[in-house]
């Protein structure tokens, strides 16, 4: 996998573009132009072009984001020629890669090289950009997002000049751009953190709520990576601990693998909320017959084969980050809400950890968190649900992420965020006339 080059295939530049839709075709965008440059000049060249014609610029990935933080009316960066790893340094423990960069393929090119990320999310659509630009998490005890494995990146900025940014070069852009919403110009290159490639011992288990509540911290404290499960309408839950292992590797079994990751979590899990959108009656039966459907199992693989898993069911989703001692409550109050309302949730609760990090804008940003992730069927109305969710999670002065559904805006991120204004004054001296702004960001950042 090689980079694309500045002398190489030239980069195209498309009007009167077609309607940008993201992943789960809730933000619709029609932009003046698209441009997909081949390398970091037609991109600076694309950037300072747009700022002469007066419109806005926006860079997306693979749209997997659930708010509209890459919808523009103006001129849509496109980076898929923009992939490819740049070059890796043994010594350092880092690999350079170009930004617009598939995390399935970064995954794959680092196992051959026999290397691997330290943590990632449980799916690997997205862009590097465009995971890190909104702060995609898996779970960990002491391995933190892949935004914080980054150890520098490169970003064109409004004028369209190629900033480079590190714990040593240009550090204050570099704490804020980690995580920077596509606000500060729009990242071409980023380093990650790597470490020789290692096992991971996934241990899969049904558990009950009120066990899995009672013994969380334990099961924290216990376990390097955890995470659970909820299903609304029962008392059941699914487990999964990640921890290293000496080895041997024992993947799943190719037919038991299908089963549980293709059949049930898929095809049938699709049949499922298809019938409970139609019916909405039927889903607190099915969900306790579907929440069984899962066994336990254990299996031991490389990290990227046991972090993440296929998502083929389409949804909308809102997820906050909590102090992660709060965590347990707020899931309890979530749970007494669903119970005593009309609402019916076909999707289960996802619950994950994070350890605090120095990103300004990290949801995780200086506190331990624990985070809950609602869903809904595509196409099911979620707003009551998450409404009612998200009154929860703000009481316990939650933090919801960047690129899922919430209605929190600048005030509000002002008060949970201690360091907001630095982001906010960093972006007032890179981007003053807001070439880089939409709609989202002037309700999550202000002017």
């Amino acid at each position: 996998m090689t980079a694309a080059k500045a002398t190489g295939t030239a980069g195209t530049t498309s009007g009167n573009s077609a309607a940008w839709r993201n992943w789960a075709g809730n933000v619709t965008a029609r932009p003046v132009r698209e441009v997909t440059p081949a390398s970091v000049e037609e991109l600076s060249a694309a950037v300072r072009k747009a700022a002469a014609d007066g419109l806005k610029v926006k860079a997306v990935g693979t749209g997997h984001s659930f708010t509209a933080v890459a919808a523009t009316d103006g001129v849509l960066i496109r980076p898929q020629l923009l992939t490819g790893i740049r070059g890796i340094d043994r010594t350092a423990g880092t690999v350079t890669v170009e930004a617009g960069t598939p995390l399935k393929r970064l995954n794959l090119a680092l196992a051959r090289e026999g290397l691997s990320l330290a943590n990632m999310g449980d799916i690997m659509e997205q862009t590097v950009s465009g995971a890190t630009s909104t702060g995609t998490h898996g779970t960990g005890r002491d391995s933190a997002s892949i935004a914080a494995q980054i150890r520098g990146l490169e970003l064109v900025t409004a004028d369209g000049s190629v900033l480079t940014c590190s714990e040593k070069e240009n550090p204050d852009v570099f704490a804020a751009a980690r995580i920077g919403l596509g606000a500060l110009g729009v990242v071409t290159a980023i380093t990650l953190a790597v470490e020789p490639v290692f096992l991971l011992t996934a241990r899969e288990e049904p558990m009950t709520f009120d066990r899995v509540t009672a013994d969380f911290d334990e099961l924290f404290t216990e376990n390097e990576h955890f995470e659970f499960y909820w299903f609304p309408h029962t008392g059941n839950c699914n487990t999964k601990r990640n921890n290293r292992s000496a080895g041997p590797a024992r993947p799943v079994n190719a037919v038991s693998g299908w089963i549980e990751d293709e059949f049930l979590s898929n095809g049938l899990f699709q049949a499922v909320n298809t019938l409970g959108r139609a019916l909405p009656a039927t889903i607190p039966a099915v969900a306790k017959i579907s929440s069984r459907a899962l066994s336990a199992r254990t299996y031991t693989d490389i990290p990227y084969k046991v972090f993440t898993s296929p998502r083929r069911v389409r949804f909308m989703e809102m997820e906050y980050a909590l102090p992660r001692a709060e965590l347990v409550s707020a899931l309890r109050e979530l749970r007494t809400m669903v119970e005593r309302s009309d609402l019916r949730v076909s999707f289960p609760v996802e619950v994950r950890t994070a350890p605090a990090d120095d990103i300004t804008l990290s949801t995780a940003s200086d506190r331990e968190s624990g985070y809950i992730a609602v869903h809904m069927y595509r196409g099911t109305p979620y707003q009551a649900y998450f409404t009612a969710a998200e009154r929860i999670f703000t009481a316990h002065g939650g933090r919801p992420h960047w690129g899922k559904v919430h209605t929190r805006d600048a005030e509000y991120f002002s008060r949970v965020y201690p360091r907001f204004g630095e982001f906010t004054a960093l972006r007032d001296r890179l981007d003053p006339d807001r070439l880089f702004g939409n709609d989202y960001l002037r309700r999550v950042l202000g002017d």
